[in-house]
């Protein structure tokens, strides 16, 4: 079945390679951007291609407006654009709101908040009806983390992803009469590679088991729950967030 284009971004790794892989699966063409590690989102296409689907990479920094543009162009090439992935994101090394700097709140901010803006921009243009566009979903990757606040860890992350979840929402329901659904999917204690990027890499082993359901998730179950809310299944399933925390 051909579902039209989606574009994945952070598709090279964790999460977002899941979804791009899911979405393949089911019929989307899949852009997926990488930020540096070209290999990873590469071998993530590779296998898509390989089970006889149609992908492309492109790098992009989602706070990057020029780089966002490039995404998206890169899409478009791939055939008309009916859903935006917007998974790209950072977290920094654990500490306290009192040792933190004004460069990592910006950057995070920038990553987190405003490429997720960006891409929602570009995406709307695209799929609203209001547009000319053919209709089509938006899922936002946000995080327990907005509910919870990380104390101690990492508050601006939790606070860039509170955003998202405000995001959603609200385009939600400005686009809802122009065929476009909007969610949010927050993943908990996921076993993915973020966590060694803030310099806890065993972060999901060591907190995983205190969640109700007694293990960290995989990277392929919030892929699951992103895919399904992109497609015809979730038809009447917008403005909401989905948490996928093993009840965390």
């Amino acid at each position: 079945m051909d579902r039209g284009v989606v574009l994945v971004t952070g598709g090279g790794r964790g999460i977002g390679a899941a979804a791009a892989r899911r979405a393949a699966a089911a019929g989307w063409a899949v852009c997926l951007t990488y930020r540096e590690d070209e290999a990873s989102a590469g071998a993530v296409a590779e296998a898509i291609r390989a089970a006889g689907g149609t992908a492309a990479t492109v790098r992009a920094d989602v706070a990057a407006e020029d780089d966002v543009l490039a995404a998206f162009a890169a899409a478009d090439a791939l055939g008309p654009l009916t859903a935006l992935v917007a998974n790209a994101g950072i977290v920094g090394p654990r500490a306290r709101v009192d040792q933190l700097t004004a460069d990592r709140i910006g950057r995070m901010m920038a990553v987190n908040i405003t490429g997720t803006f960006l891409c929602c921009r570009e995406a709307v243009r695209r799929i609203s009806t209001a547009h000319g566009g053919p209709g089509g979903a938006i899922v936002l990757v946000s995080s327990a983390a907005a509910r919870l606040g990380s104390p101690g860890e990492y508050v601006d992350y939790a606070a860039s992803k509170g955003a998202v979840d405000t995001l959603g929402l609200g385009l939600a329901r400005e686009v809802a009469a122009e065929g476009v659904r909007v969610n949010v999917v927050r993943p908990g204690i996921i076993d993915t590679e973020i966590h060694a990027s803030g310099g806890q890499p065993d972060r999901a082993q060591r907190l995983g088991p205190a969640a109700p359901m007694g293990r960290a998730g995989t990277a392929d179950e919030v892929g699951a729950t992103i895919v399904w809310l992109l497609g015809d299944d979730a038809g009447y399933v917008t403005g909401t967030a989905v948490d996928v925390s093993g009840g965390r």
